[in-house]
Formats: C-alpha cells, structure tokens, sequence
C-alpha cells in the first residue's frame, strides 16, 4: 500500500481534465488542501476520484505551505504533483468527496 491523499476532480472540469493528468500532456499539476498536511511528505500520492471512480493516482514531489485560500482567507498548502501519474486500467469504485481526505492505497492493486 502506498499513503498519500484522495482528492475528487469536480464533474464540471470533465473528463478531458482527468485524461490530462494521465496522457503526458501536462508534467505537472497544482492540488491544495486546507492547513498544514500532518502525515503528507514528499513521495506520497494524490489518488484522483471521478464520477465515483478511483482514476489513478500521481506522484507527489513538492509540499508548498504558506498559501491562503483566495475565497476564505484561510492557510492552505498546495501539492505539487507529477505528471503522468499512473491511470489504473478500470477504474474502482470510490465515493467522491470535498476537501481532501489521507488514504492508505488500500484498494490500489498490488
């Protein structure tokens, strides 16, 4: 298994969005979540939800603190994450969520 996070990719971004992490058309991409990450190091994953559907999952390789939420005001850190990340062949079913959520890989194949 392997740590890291789940973040849910809204409906609204489309699945063109989603492709775009895992096609090699990007080399990086910006996720965030609220505070400071306690158990999130560099080297963990960001595992994506879609429509439900546990997509894959992407490498992290830098932690950023010190930004603020532009709506709220609040600390936020943002996740820097490689691209491609590793698409799972059929996606698993996931519950999406809001925010962001520590995940322990349990369900990512061996």
């Amino acid at each position: 298994m392997s740590f890291g996070i789940t973040k849910t990719i809204p409906a609204r971004e489309g699945m063109a969005a989603v492709d775009a992490l895992y096609d090699g058309s990007i080399r990086e991409y910006e996720f965030h979540m609220a505070g400071k990450p306690s158990r999130l190091k560099v080297g963990d994953y960001v595992y994506t939800i879609f429509n439900d559907q546990l997509i894959g999952r992407l490498r992290i390789k830098e932690l950023i603190p010190g930004a603020v939420n532009p709506k709220s005001g609040k600390p936020r850190t943002l996740i820097l994450v490689e691209a491609p990340g590793e698409r799972l062949p059929v996606p698993i079913p996931k519950k999406g969520h809001r925010g962001t959520r520590y995940y322990d890989g349990a369900e990512w194949p061996a």
